[in-house]
């Protein structure tokens, strides 16, 4: 990730304070630098990297950091810098799976007023929005929301519905998506590129911040949520031609110690045909906690195969944070 100094938005892509009803530096000043770094040997390193870098957003008096979960996984060591360029150590609090948000606590004062929360569920198709990364206006991007729908990820995920915004900003992860009214409306999750009409639209799909509320005080206070651990089988799945075929395995996860092989095909779940990534992993979840078993229906070289998995909770294959 480059250095905030490297880069900058062309003037005419970035929000003026003119064309807002709210305070826009306020508001940007919000926006921290979040950078971790993670052991060689943690289970996530060899997908998401060693060191990572992205955005967060101060959210409340105490400086608590909301991200997005994958920043920080599993990271030994957080560093937060502020738009006055102050350099904080921090501690990875929380990661919650259902939703992917983050948490960070920074162990020294930021000096930043925090960024008020909004509502996602208030937010419409075609919503003039910003799009903020740390660094100020240079790293602000005037956007729109084009789509506000599921979204589905073949890591196990699933949110009911997402936020997608264009043009894309190149340091999504962690980013702001702030609102006509100056709050956040969502945290940065992917790039992606969608079908819009008959044209294709790269933007960033962000997650809904409404899904914080309901779970902070738990990941404040224990680091995790206190709903049902879901199931989790550690095969990565893709929709290739209408079918749902095994695109990776994790290593050591239950699918892999089940016998799954790259290229199978998932058919039914608990005998109940599925029909998308999706309903996939919503039929799964609704077989139990994690732990519970999983029956599947595979087909692999022509042949129908039936492969009972054991379930099991994805943060125990997780390097735990060290308590400060």
């Amino acid at each position: 990730m480059s250095e905030p100094a490297d880069w900058a938005f062309p003037a005419e892509l970035r929000p003026r304070p003119e064309d807002w009803r709210f305070d826009l530096d306020a508001a940007l000043g919000a926006l921290v630098l979040v950078r971790a770094e993670v052991p060689e040997d943690a289970f996530t390193a060899q997908i998401l990297g060693t060191e990572r870098a992205g955005n967060g957003v101060v959210i409340r008096d105490d400086g608590l950091v909301l991200t997005i979960g994958y920043l920080i996984t599993e990271a030994t060591s957080v560093w937060l810098t502020t738009a006055q360029g102050a350099v904080v150590a921090g501690h990875p609090l929380a990661y919650d799976q259902q939703t992917g948000f983050g948490l960070v606590l920074p162990l020294g004062k930021l000096g930043v007023q925090p960024l008020a929360r909004g509502s996602a569920a208030r937010c419409r198709v075609d919503d003039e929005v910003v799009v903020a990364g740390h660094g100020g206006r240079a790293h602000a991007l005037r956007a729109q929301v084009f789509d506000k729908r599921e979204f589905a990820g073949y890591w196990e995920y699933v949110l009911d519905e997402a936020l997608f915004a264009a043009p894309a900003h190149p340091q999504w992860g962690g980013s702001a998506l702030i609102g006509a009214d100056g709050k956040l409306l969502g945290i940065g999750s992917l790039l992606v590129e969608e079908k819009s009409g008959d044209r294709n639209v790269q933007g960033n799909m962000f997650v809904p911040v409404d899904l914080l509320e309901p779970i902070l005080d738990d990941l404040v206070m224990r680091g995790r949520s206190q709903r049902p651990v879901r199931p989790w089988l550690g095969m990565y799945t893709t929709e290739i031609s209408g079918k749902l075929v095994v695109a990776g395995l994790a290593n050591g996860a239950p699918a892999e110690r089940a016998g799954l092989k790259l290229g199978d095909v998932v058919v039914e779940v608990a005998e109940q045909r599925v029909g998308g990534l999706a309903e996939l992993f919503r039929s799964i979840w609704r077989l139990g906690a994690a732990g519970c078993e999983v029956p599947l229906t595979i087909a692999r070289a022509g042949a129908r195969l039936n492969v009972r998995l054991t379930s099991a909770d994805r943060s125990d294959f997780l390097k735990k944070p060290s308590l400060h």
